[in-house]
Formats: structure tokens, C-alpha cells, sequence
């Protein structure tokens, strides 16, 4: 299977890296409008998580300059997007024109709109379309999705995802919100997308919290409301530029007890209503790779995703812009008529 990488900063490097370990696959092309990176020296790309550069050799690879012209024109079977939010669905919808499966970094556009026109677009060609929510393919969430699934919680009473980094001074088009959506909307999707691949889709939203992104301050606390779950809490955001350091966590309880995870130093540990504790087994997986490798299999076989639909990435992309919304609205409870 032939690929083509369209975007070459941090997530550019990062996807490329997961592409390299995936049997099966000829990255035939790349794209990005920064000569050095098409050069192949991606030894400067930063981030919020520990993927260090390197330089690659792309001389036997196509290599564009312009985003579209390498989805109409490279001869490759998938395109993955790593671009700024605001060219998800335009870039989408040439490569879905020009008949080529497409892996999109989330956030899967920048509103609902953005969404539905490359969900029509895939259904139109035929091809799979997926937005790359890795958490649903990271190790340390295993255990939530499985046990929500297999009613491991019993009912479910109160859950919390909270996330938050320094503003990403590494890339200027994040702190931009006509291309990035904002911070908040950048990086809290990806709770937004794991409470809904757990819970469903709430039915209403409400949140506060603050957006000064000159300042390099968006935090947001947001309540999704579920009819069966008292509490569901998400809650990060940006905190001041270069020095803030990033963590993820979760806590999740029902009547049978509640499951934690922390990236300080706290694998998924679930604490039974008995007074017990387990320590959850968690595989050595690269979740990148790892949702890289379904996609992959996607395309070959021509199955649309089940694990991580795009319906689904599209429902995350208009919750989270509920809460921010709510948020310039004091707190007002939305519905979630969509």
C-alpha cells in the first residue's frame, strides 16, 4: 500500500515514524510547504511528547509543495493529513475527489460543517475516512473502554479526563484560532472523543473557564450532561508558553469501584468497592502506530472503521465546540441537538 505524508511537523514526524513500522507499506510522498523539512531534515520538529527529530531520506520519494497538488496528483492509495485544523476538509475532500483513502489528524475539521462535507465526500467515493483519535488506540485507556463495554463499573457515577500542556510555542498556527479552533478545542477533543467512545453523546453541555491566547492562557472546565451519570468532568487546557509541563489523566467510578490513570507515574490502577487494588496489564504499544495499523488494514480490506468512526470524530469535533460556546456564554447548559 502506497502512501503520501501531507504536513511535516511534529505530527508530520510522529505519523511518519508509525508509517515506518507498519508492514506493508511504501511511503511513496511527502508534502509540506517548509523547504528544509521536504529536504527530509526533520531534526528540529518539536512537540508536547517525547518524539525526538531525525532526518530522513526522501529522494526516491515524490515531494510537493503545495498540500493539494500532492493528494490529486502522487500516485498513492492513502493520504495522511498532519496539517493546521482550518485545511482538514479542504485537502480532505481533493484527496476523497482524486479517489484516495484519507487519515486525518484530529481534529477531524474545524466545525460540524467542516465534518459532514467529508463525510459525504467519503460516502460519495467510496473510500474510508478516519480521523487519528489516538487515545482510542492508547495502551492506558484500554482499560476504561473495556471495562465501560463489559459493565466492569457497575453504574456508572462520576468520571473525570483532565489534560493540560504549556501553550505550544514550537507552532505558531496552534496559537491562531481561525486555523487551529483554539487550544482548548485542539487538545481537550481528545477527552471529548474518549468520553464519548465510553459514554455516548451526552445531551446537553456546559462550561467555563477563560481564553486569553495572547497570553498563551485557554482553560476550560466543561460538565457533559448524561441522563444515568451524575458527573462527567473534562477539564485542561493551555497554561502559559515553554515551561508548563504536559499530563493526562482519568478517573473513573461506578458502584463497583473506580479506575485511575495518571501520566505522572500512575499506570491504570482500578480500586474495587471490596478494598482491593489491580494494577491493569497494559501492552508496550505506540498508539500512533498502533491507529496507523488500523487504518492500514482499513484500506485493504475497504472497511469503514469501526473502532474509531469518523461519525463519531465528527460528534467530538461539535461537542467541543459546545463547551467553548457555553464558555463565552457563562456557563449556559446547550443541547446537544445534533
Amino acid at each position: 500500500m502506497r502512501v503520501a505524508v501531507v504536513g511535516l511537523g511534529f505530527m508530520g514526524l510522529t505519523h511518519m515514524k508509525g508509517w515506518r513500522k507498519t508492514p506493508g507499506i511504501e511511503i511513496a510522498a511527502v508534502s509540506s510547504d517548509d523547504p528544509k523539512a521536504l529536504s527530509g531534515d526533520l531534526s528540529g520538529i518539536q512537540g508536547n511528547l517525547d518524539v525526538g527529530g531525525e532526518k530522513f531520506d526522501f529522494s526516491a520519494l515524490d515531494r510537493y509543495s503545495d498540500a493539494f497538488e500532492c493528494v490529486r496528483k502522487a500516485q498513492v492509495d492513502a493520504v495522511d493529513l498532519c496539517l493546521p485544523t482550518k485545511l482538514h476538509a479542504p485537502v480532505a475532500l481533493a484527496a476523497l475527489e482524486a479517489g484516495k483513502h484519507v487519515l486525518v489528524e484530529k481534529p477531524m475539521g474545524l466545525d460540524g460543517a467542516d465534518c459532514d462535507r467529508m463525510l459525504d465526500a467519503a460516502a460519495k467515493a467510496g473510500r474510508i475516512l478516519m480521523s487519528a483519535h489516538v487515545l482510542r488506540f492508547m495502551p492506558a485507556y484500554q482499560p476504561l473502554l473495556e471495562g465501560v463495554a463489559s459493565g466492569r463499573f457497575g453504574k456508572l457515577q462520576n468520571a473525570l479526563f483532565r489534560r493540560r500542556c504549556a501553550a505550544p510555542a514550537w507552532s505558531i498556527w496552534m496559537g491562531d484560532r481561525k486555523q487551529s479552533g483554539g487550544g482548548v478545542f485542539d487538545l481537550l477533543i481528545h477527552d471529548v472523543d474518549i468520553a464519548l467512545a465510553a459514554f455516548g453523546l451526552p445531551t446537553a453541555v456546559s462550561a467555563i473557564g477563560v481564553e486569553e491566547l495572547g497570553k498563551g492562557l485557554d482553560v476550560l472546565t466543561a460538565q457533559l450532561h448524561y441522563p444515568d451519570i451524575a458527573s462527567v468532568t473534562i477539564t485542561g487546557g493551555w497554561h502559559h508558553p515553554k515551561a508548563y509541563p504536559f499530563s493526562a489523566e482519568y478517573t473513573v467510578s461506578g458502584d463497583n469501584g473506580t479506575l485511575e490513570f495518571s501520566t505522572a507515574g500512575r499506570p491504570p490502577k482500578f480500586y474495587a468497592s471490596d478494598g482491593t487494588e489491580t494494577v491493569e496489564p497494559q501492552s508496550d504499544a505506540d498508539g500512533y502506530q498502533a491507529e496507523i495499523a488500523y487504518f492500514a488494514e482499513c484500506c485493504r480490506t475497504n472497511t469503514q472503521p469501526t473502532r474509531c468512526t469518523p461519525q463519531s470524530s465528527a460528534a467530538a469535533v461539535r461537542v467541543t465546540r459546545l463547551a467553548q460556546e457555553s464558555r463565552a456564554r457563562k456557563g449556559e447548559v446547550l443541547p446537544c441537538q445534533f
